[in-house]
């Protein structure tokens, strides 16, 4: 594994673009910082989005997360173009004359997909942890360790997003190809969705019913590893409660939804690696 993982960060090394999209990336993961210091004061409207609990633990590492998977196409460029190469500049070609078998050569690839996700939650981690010591209300061990599933959450969605970009960058050889497949795809599975509201129209649980069909394919399922936040927020809930409004929803990492997105990421390593091995290169 380290000797595979060392073959990538060579390439990497003198990757160019690649150095600055990931420092891009990890800059924006910085930034979320940067929050805390939004600020309105005008006359009575008084707004400073760290004192709505935005950094309080747990919520942090909901919020956080969240918030940084945002930037993840960021990363998947990085991961595209890093198979793009290969093709461009015969590198592929290369290593398997040199000794590397065509499953070493996706290894290789997943390893470095694993790692990448795995540097990002532990840098979303120590940001997460160092903004909830300076702004959270609430600083007891039992309450900072709650709710660190959203960081195994973070992590599964991040493998499986890039994993989805590797067998894409394999089945096109281009990146710029490979991320427009990733958007075809998910406008198609956008019009399903909205297909499948049709095929359930008038029925009572119409809405639950489409929730359970589209919970199996990929973006989908990776979307509900981390639920959106900000309804989860007491002041949004206050407001809610005021109309009349009640938010019942389970902001949970399901045990289901990670097992849907494993699934899909072996789904998409082995079918990279079926494509590597049909081809003659």
């Amino acid at each position: 594994m380290l000797r595979l993982l060392a073959i990538e960060f060579h390439k990497f090394k003198y990757n160019k673009p690649s150095r600055i999209l990931t420092l891009i990336y990890f800059g924006l993961l910085t930034s979320i910082a940067l929050i805390a210091i939004i600020k309105f004061d005008i006359g009575v409207i008084k707004f400073h989005l760290a004192d709505m609990g935005i950094f309080n633990f747990p919520y942090i590492w909901h919020f956080n997360t969240y918030m940084a998977s945002l930037f993840k196409f960021f990363l998947l460029l990085v991961i595209v173009s890093m198979i793009s190469n290969e093709y461009s500049y015969k590198t592929l070609k290369q290593n398997l004359i040199d000794g590397l078998s065509k499953k070493e050569f996706i290894l290789s690839k997943f390893y470095t997909v694993i790692a990448l996700a795995g540097i990002s939650t532990l840098f979303v981690f120590i940001v997460s942890l160092v903004l909830g010591f300076i702004y959270s209300d609430y600083n007891e061990l039992t309450i900072i360790t709650s709710d660190l599933e959203y960081l195994v959450g973070f992590f599964i969605k991040l493998v499986g997003f890039f994993s989805f970009g590797l067998f894409f960058g394999f089945l096109v050889k281009r990146s710029a190809f490979a991320v427009g497949a990733m958007f075809v795809w998910l406008i198609l599975e956008s019009i399903f969705k909205g297909f499948l509201f049709y095929v359930f129209r008038g029925s009572e649980s119409s809405s639950e019913s489409v929730n359970e069909v589209m919970r199996f394919l990929p973006f989908e399922a990776m979307s509900n590893l981390i639920k959106e936040p900000f309804s989860r927020l007491g002041a949004v809930r206050s407001v809610a409660s005021s109309v009349g409004e009640q938010i019942n929803k389970s902001y949970d990492v399901e045990f289901l939804n990670i097992i849907i997105v494993v699934a899909w990421t072996c789904i998409f390593i082995y079918g990279s690696y079926a494509m590597l091995k049909k081809r003659d290169l």
